[in-house]
């Protein structure tokens, strides 16, 4: 927050990634808005009023073997026991692979090409290496900050938290600085979703198909 403001600017709209208690409002920047709740869906927030818009402590893809708490999670289900609901359970439903007219994409791909969609570059992302690298891949020039090391899923090797923030509000003060020149990570309609699920135990891989012109309706499908 301070790296933008840092920056130049005027008005920052926080998005609450995973729902109520993820973000302490108290911790917030004064000079903060946030967005919090449920039920949120694409495009989270987002418009053409945004000049550009940062990813903070994101994770890489599923199947990022060096990437900490890799995955892909992805739509709802009912709760357990709710006898007419598809794959009712407590868990999380991990997604394998997701693509768009063939290109592989994890939460991070996805958010990236929904703020395009409104014209809106992402110009700064932060999280692991693994994930910062797969944001490089897709816009090769967009500041990034990796503030820890994936071993494998569940084990990282962190920096102190406050080198993480220092690093955090450089990137974010660049970003923003440089929100005209870093490239928007785009994908030409018409569109063509795949999403694998990780199988369950006694099942087969289960794949969804989606297709349509509208980007946000895809993602919404």
């Amino acid at each position: 927050m301070q790296g933008c403001l840092d920056a130049g600017a005027e008005n920052v709209l926080v998005v609450d990634g995973h729902g109520a208690g993820a973000i302490d409002p108290e911790l917030l920047h004064p000079a903060a808005q946030l967005l919090m709740g449920r039920p949120l869906a694409y495009p989270f927030g987002c418009d053409e009023s945004f000049d550009c818009a940062l990813i903070i402590g994101q994770h890489a893809k599923a199947g990022t073997l060096d990437g900490h708490l890799w995955h892909m999670i992805i739509g709802q289900h009912a709760k357990a026991g709710t006898l007419d609901g598809h794959l009712w359970h407590t868990g999380s439903i991990d997604v394998a692979d997701l693509t768009i007219n063939d290109i592989s994409l994890g939460e991070l791909g996805s958010n990236m090409l929904f703020c395009a969609y409104y014209d809106v570059p992402v110009v700064t992302v932060t999280g692991d290496e693994a994930c910062c690298r797969e944001a490089r891949e897709l816009v090769p020039n967009i500041e990034t900050a990796a503030v820890k090391r994936g071993i494998n899923r569940g084990a990282a090797i962190h920096l102190h938290p406050t080198k993480a923030r220092e690093l955090i509000r450089e990137a974010s003060q660049r970003g923003v600085e440089r929100r005209d020149e870093i490239g928007k990570f785009w994908i030409d309609p018409p569109y063509v979703k795949r999403v694998e699920w990780v199988a369950e135990p006694g099942f087969p891989p289960r794949v969804h198909i989606a297709e349509g012109e509208d980007l946000i309706e895809v993602l919404k499908t």
